[in-house]
């Protein structure tokens, strides 16, 4: 759905890159604004009138401008909410006009209580445990600052409101879904739209218009906690989920609709292969690895959709922080791809430059190169950019520079509808909140979500045949979400969702087995292991329990705070281990002892390292974190109403001694260790099903083709089980001999089908040149002709091939 008035045009990519190009290279820059209107503009000024073209819109808005404000647009504000708000976190007109005479750009996270005085309403519990606006709150919030801001300010610039979105609107009480890896888990781009479609209406219900997502780092590193907010280890996998998320929040053309979001791509980038691991660090990779693994997610997004906002990331490469890399952010993504929206700082990270990266002594100097390096934006407060009018007058800015970015971040508003639709209905925002529909696809997401990495034919259990099922661990009742969650209406436990299962039928007993942290808070600073004396206590207990259980179901992984954002140094959430933390294998050990059948389930936010679990247990399933439903997914793939389908978007190595462990690597990789072995434990793509499927090697339409064209290739799949059943076609590529070292094999193309027992499907891909590229010694981007090994299979190991000539 997209909304379009009389005259103003519906943008796809293509159209909408040419149209601001007509209107940047025509408008005068540097005296543009200089032509000041004097009091408020009348009614019919042009930019108030939504029949006339954006770009039009925006210069005629830029020209009455004063320089005040236009950096007024170039700030948002959240640790200092307590300037526009009463102590009890009512919005205060009186105080915003006081504080913020020139309007303002953005507000960060409308939803939270920032800056309220927790004494007055109640708003916050234990520590670091906010409790948020709802929907009508925040809505209501929303209505007073949209309306300070048109009807308070000289020329009625309405707000953008920002939020986190990152596996569902991070909100109190709004659908959370399963955590980004476990989205990517799915290899189903259609119901990542699907799901983002929903998150995008709930936000824009409350007054948002701004998600704080999608993550399209590819992550190289399994220690670094972020790692469970990413589509994994593959740029064209994270790519393809990537563009889903992205037509779900916005669609694919601007206007947006009034049930759309704009998104905000994180992080440009190298933030996923951080040094040591650790969040922050320096990447240390060198241009072709950029353009070749870290480069396509963000390339594809701005290209082929109409992409308004990217974030840069806090690391450095090659000695420059992403937010003074003038060659990342202009050279790269305006010049090369053509990006014409807005670059928005990572929260503090314009600070950052001088706390954390030690290059300026001043937080004028930090500004002065943020904006050099192109960046539009400040966020989540303005900190250096409040001093950018003192700085266009000393002559370190100009006032070009302001224009620009004024004239981006202004693109962004008009086409996001705000200036038309500023106000949401406080009814409404709840009405469309967590609907029948959202739960069912949460329900729905997890399922499809979930990896079956072992089965010795334990699974799938009949009902009938259980009797009594001991679950254990304390994940199966106190369930994780994962990161960047806020607190759903409900969430299903795994022991909840067994209960319901049984109704009857079998008996299911709980036992918590072993606790790992005093607190599950993601937001807590400290994080605090609980004593080996009560974990040997609750150990004896659940042996007990499941003495005389027919089966047992341990739910074992980490919690959100030991998978997280590193955000500061009293805040750690990177591991220098994959092991499983805390007394978790004792449990495990003392429960294979008992001689049971006995299923493994993880609930994690990063690849672990489990290699007796995966040697002992008679079934292991991976779910990440699976979000609000997890007890019903659980349920709906034991009891086999969901026969699972999902493939791992990661490498799960043996142990932290193999990192790297991506598998498309170079050919001189892996070469082996002494007394030791560089295989990893589960391969890129990999996961079991309840049936079995057959595949053939890839057919080509053409077994050569010349320099620039495509040729069809097809791939054969039956289901040769007894269930109906999903399986991922993959398709890899490796150019087998090139001027450039290549990697060993490169996803290229992928699709999931589901069949029938005895089915079969023919799955066709399109080899197109830019399939078979490299960035050659000159960083040109070529085919180089010769031969290209194709691989077809389930995972990336387990393929057939057959062969390209390109002359």
């Amino acid at each position: 759905m997209t909304i379009a008035t009389p005259r103003t045009p519906v943008l796809g990519r293509r159209t909408f890159v040419s149209a601001l190009l007509g209107a940047v290279a025509t408008a005068p820059l540097a005296g543009l604004a200089r032509a000041q209107v004097a009091g408020r503009p009348e009614a019919g000024a042009l930019y108030r009138d939504a029949t006339q073209p954006v770009a039009a819109r925006v210069e005629d808005l830029l020209r009455r401008m004063t320089l005040e404000e236009k950096v007024a647009q170039m700030v948002g504000i959240w640790e200092r909410k307590g300037d526009i708000q009463e102590p009890n976190g009512d919005f205060s007109p009186a105080r915003a006009s006081e504080r913020f005479p020139h309007g303002l750009g953005q507000i960060s996270r409308p939803s939270d209580f920032r800056g309220v005085d927790p004494s007055l309403n109640g708003a916050a519990g234990a520590a670091g445990d906010a409790v948020n606006r709802d929907g009508p709150q925040t809505a209501s919030y929303v209505n007073a600052a949209q309306r300070w801001a048109i009807e308070n300010t000289r020329l009625g610039i309405p707000l953008i409101l920002h939020e986190e979105a990152l596996h569902g609107y991070t909100a109190r009480g709004a659908t959370s879904f399963p955590q980004s890896i476990a989205l990517a888990s799915t290899w189903d781009p259609e119901l990542v739209t699907r799901i983002f479609s929903v998150a995008a209406r709930e936000m824009r219900a409350r007054g948002a218009q701004l998600a704080l997502a999608p993550v399209v780092d590819v992550a190289r590193d399994p220690r670094w906690g972020r790692i469970e907010e990413t589509y994994g280890e593959d740029p064209h996998l994270v790519s393809e989920i990537g563009l889903a998320a992205i037509r779900g929040y916005q669609g694919e053309t601007l206007p947006l609709a009034p049930d759309k979001v704009l998104v905000t791509l994180k992080h440009m980038t190298g933030h996923g292969q951080p040094e040591n691991g650790t969040n922050v660090g320096p990447a240390n990779i060198s241009e072709r690895t950029l353009r070749e693994n870290f480069f396509p997610p963000f390339e594809r997004a701005v290209t082929e959709l109409p992409v308004m906002a990217v974030m840069a990331s806090y690391n450095e490469i090659d000695g420059l922080p992403s937010h003074a890399n003038r060659w990342l952010l202009n050279d790269v993504l305006r010049q090369e791809w053509g990006f014409r929206g807005a670059v928005v700082s990572d929260y503090f990270a314009i600070r950052e430059l001088n706390t954390r990266h030690r290059m300026f002594t001043s937080i004028e100097d930090a500004a002065v190169r943020a904006m050099d390096a192109t960046v539009d934006i400040e966020l989540p407060d303005g900190e250096g950019y409040v001093h950018l009018p003192e700085l266009v007058r000393s002559g370190r800015v100009t006032e070009a520079q302001i224009d620009d970015a004024v004239r981006r971040l202004l693109t962004m508003k008009f086409l996001s509808g705000v200036f038309e639709q500023p106000y949401v209905d406080p009814d409404a925002a709840e009405r469309l909140t967590a609907t029948p529909d959202a739960i069912a696809l949460a329900r729905e997401a997890a399922g499809r979500g979930i990896i079956l990495l072992k089965n010795n034919g334990v699974l799938p259990l009949s009902a009938g045949r259980v009797g009594k099922l001991a679950v254990l661990g304390t994940h199966a009742r106190d369930t994780p979400i994962g990161g960047y969650s806020d607190i759903p209406r409900h969430v299903v436990s795994v022991v909840e969702g067994l209960q319901n299962e049984a109704q009857g039928r079998f008996e299911v007993v709980y036992s918590e087995g072993v606790r790992l942290t005093k607190s599950r808070v993601w937001a807590a600073d400290l994080v605090e292991p609980v004593e080996p004396e009560v974990n040997a206590r609750l150990i004896r207990q659940a042996v007990a329990d499941a003495r005389d259980a027919d089966v047992i179901l341990m739910v074992l992984g980490e919690n959100e705070q030991l998978s997280r954002e590193a955000w500061a140094d009293n805040h750690l959430g990177d591991r220098d281990t994959l092991e499983l933390f805390g007394q978790q294998m004792d449990l495990a050990r003392a429960i294979f002892a008992l001689g049971k059948p006995t299923i493994v389930l993880l609930l994690n936010g990063r690849p672990l390292a489990v290699t007796e679990l995966a040697e002992r247990a008679d079934a292991l399933l991976e779910g990440w974190y699976l979000g609000q439903e997890t007890g019903h997914g659980v349920a709906d793939v034991l009891f086999g109403r969901v026969n699972p389908g999902g493939k791992l978007p990661v490498t799960i190595p043996r142990s932290v001694g193999q990192l790297p462990v991506f598998y498309n690597h170079k050919p001189t990789s892996r070469r082996g260790y002494l007394l030791g072995d560089t295989s990893p434990l589960f391969p890129f793509g990999f996961g079991l099903s309840y049936t079995t499927f057959d595949m053939s090697a890839p057919r080509l339409a053409r077994g050569s083709i010349r320099n620039g064209e495509s040729v069809r290739v097809e791939v054969d799949v039956r289901n040769t089980g007894r269930v109906r059943g999903d399986e991922v076609v993959q398709l890899y590529i490796r150019d087998d001999h090139a001027s450039i070292t290549r990697p060993v094999k490169e996803l290229k193309h992928f699709r999931r089908v589901t069949l029938e027992p005895g089915a079969s499907t023919t799955v066709a891909f399109e080899i197109r040149p830019s399939d078979l590229w490299l960035w050659n010694i000159d960083m040109e981007r070529v085919v180089e002709p010769g031969t290209f090994t194709l691989m077809a299979g389930p995972n990336s190991v387990d393929v057939k091939t057959t062969t390209l000539t390109v002359t």
